[in-house]
């Protein structure tokens, strides 16, 4: 039986050292999108830091691919991670942006740019690696900003309300997009969100904070 991609055992998850949500136990096969629904202040955020090691987990085991990363500092756990605003570097250009991370881990440079015109066409972007990331749209700025995180190839992807700034149509287009390109992939991923008609479009399972959560201290959660 092949071995989870990602699984959480008993994770708990607080703000400065006060636990709100505890005992999440979570599952993502290989190539399997699960969203995560939820309204704003449930927690669904904190979660995905905890998994890709932005904040500290409260207890619990973070595990991906059968390794125990609970420990591990961001940059060994395997991780990608897209937030809801694309954070690009804006005196980089598109294609440097995409090829930051790559370079940063000793990659040579034409290597590096070669994976990045390679992503940036994989996101139907090919043809923007020289442009000024100021002169992209909000679509195209997230399509970016997927094309970053999946560049190291990571076991897990992990997004959070990365379409929440867009509108309701181009939210419902680019989540079907990714969901298409995440599955001709092969990637598991979780997306976190408070849309239950994106979360549908994106995944194959929806689950609630209360279905994978045992015990939570703020109603909000609920």
């Amino acid at each position: 039986m092949t071995a989870p991609r990602l699984e959480t055992q008993g994770l708990s998850l607080g703000y400065d050292g006060a636990v709100f949500a505890t005992g999440i136990d979570l599952v993502v096969q290989p190539a399997e999108i699960v969203a995560i629904l939820g309204p704003s202040g449930s927690g669904k955020s904190t979660l995905l830091g905890a998994i890709a090691g932005v904040v500290p987990a409260m207890g619990g085991r973070i595990i991906v691919d059968g390794i125990d990363v609970t420990e591990m500092p961001i940059h060994r756990r395997g991780i990608g991670l897209i937030f809801q605003d694309a954070l690009l570097f804006p005196h980089l250009s598109v294609a440097d942006n995409v090829a930051y991370g790559l370079r940063r881990h000793g990659m040579a440079k034409e290597a590096a740019r070669e994976r990045a015109a390679e992503l940036l066409d994989w996101v139907g972007l090919g043809g923007y690696g020289g442009r000024r990331v100021d002169e992209l749209s909000g679509g195209q700025a997230q399509r970016v900003a997927l094309a970053r995180a999946l560049a190291p190839r990571p076991s897990v992807l992990l997004l959070d309300e990365p379409f929440s700034a867009l509108d309701q149509d181009l939210r419902q287009r680019l989540a079907g997009e990714v969901a298409t390109m995440l599955r001709h992939e092969g990637l598991a991923a979780v997306h976190v969100t408070h849309d239950a008609a994106e979360a549908a479009t994106i995944a194959d399972r929806v689950l609630s904070m209360t279905d994978i959560a045992t015990g939570f201290d703020h109603p909000s959660a609920i």
